[in-house]
């Protein structure tokens, strides 16, 4: 992307971007282009810059270098419309629990200059679409912690923002909030067709994203499809326990390629969906391992691949103790 050159057709376009706090480099050079409509997740562990990207592209906090242009405006030269066009959803709530879920509700709406009928239609458009018609009157330390989520959610595209950023949406969520979370998010994308940008530490979360990148040290290490990374390691993944794991990562790496150890695991990719070949590895390992399984790759095997592999590598030829 030339710094000259909009792409109406993009929600989001970042050139270079990068934030340091003192000496310390969060971002380091994102490069980033997200159609309109696309559903999109950044993924890493944490420290990696996800949180910081997301700060930066919603101008909570500015770039150190770089540019970003995010519903079609500048970062930094037009922040206030770029808050117009975004809907954000942070780790920590930002309703207020002292009101109810529908005063929180109309706070939203009049701080984005909405007018009373408007607040009023999207209300209850958004608390029926939420499940949370009968609470309207409740006040929010009443509700659960799903339902307090689902109402941060529609807090933050009463709106209709063009692009919604959801930082860990659903972290301390049980699972059957989680789902909830994620067909109401569905759904908004269906009826709105609003830009999702995600951060999460569920990676199966991230596993309907149209395309993903993994961010380390504030790099991108990985983008594309989750389909196609997932596809990209291999038919399988094969976890063999041993005695002695890394003695068994050696000997195996030169027949299997790079393994990593995964707790009490030692893993490694097979490229062949022959299931004779795994049949025979197995009877050949018998007697030196306690147990060998193997099963198809998700998209938590290519996290670990790209955060694991790298670190063993450099165990091996000791560049890190």
């Amino acid at each position: 992307m030339r710094r000259d050159v909009v792409d109406a057709s993009l929600a989001i376009q970042a050139e270079g971007l990068t934030k340091r706090y003192g000496s310390a480099l969060a971002v380091d050079g994102l490069n980033l282009e997200i159609p309109a409509g696309q559903f999109f997740g950044l993924l890493g562990p944490n420290g990696s810059g996800k949180t910081s990207t997301i700060h930066m592209l919603s101008t909570l906090i500015r770039p150190s270098h770089g540019t970003a242009r995010v519903a079609g405006h500048d970062v930094n030269r037009a922040s206030l419309q770029v808050r117009a066009g975004i809907g954000v959803v942070f780790q920590e709530s930002a309703l207020d629990r002292t009101l109810s879920v529908a005063e929180n509700l109309r706070f939203a709406g009049l701080l984005h200059s909405l007018s009373v009928a408007q607040i009023k239609e999207r209300s209850s458009e958004l608390l029926d679409l939420f499940g949370l018609g009968e609470k309207r009157n409740r006040p929010v330390a009443a509700l659960s912690g799903g339902q307090r989520r689902a109402l941060d959610i529609a807090r933050g595209v009463i709106h209709r923002p063009q692009i919604l950023f959801l930082d860990e949406p659903t972290i301390g969520l049980d699972v059957p909030n989680r789902r909830n979370i994620w067909r109401f998010i569905e759904r908004l994308r269906a009826e709105f067709n609003v830009t999702v940008f995600l951060t999460t530490h569920y990676l199966e979360e991230a596993a309907d994203c149209d395309k993903v990148a993994f961010i380390k040290q504030g790099r991108v290490v990985k983008i594309g499809p989750p389909h196609d990374l997932i596809d990209g390691l291999g038919a399988y993944i094969i976890e063999i326990e041993s005695e002695n794991q890394e003695e068994l990562v050696r000997n195996l790496t030169p027949r299997l390629g790079p393994g990593f150890l995964d707790g009490d695991k030692a893993c490694f990719r097979f490229a062949s969906k022959d299931i004779a070949s795994l049949v025979t590895l197995q009877a050949e390992l018998a007697d030196k391992v306690i147990s060998m399984r193997w099963r198809r790759p998700n998209l938590n095997d290519v996290f670990l691949w790209v955060n694991e592999t790298e670190l063993w590598q450099a165990k091996k030829t000791r560049r890190i103790p």
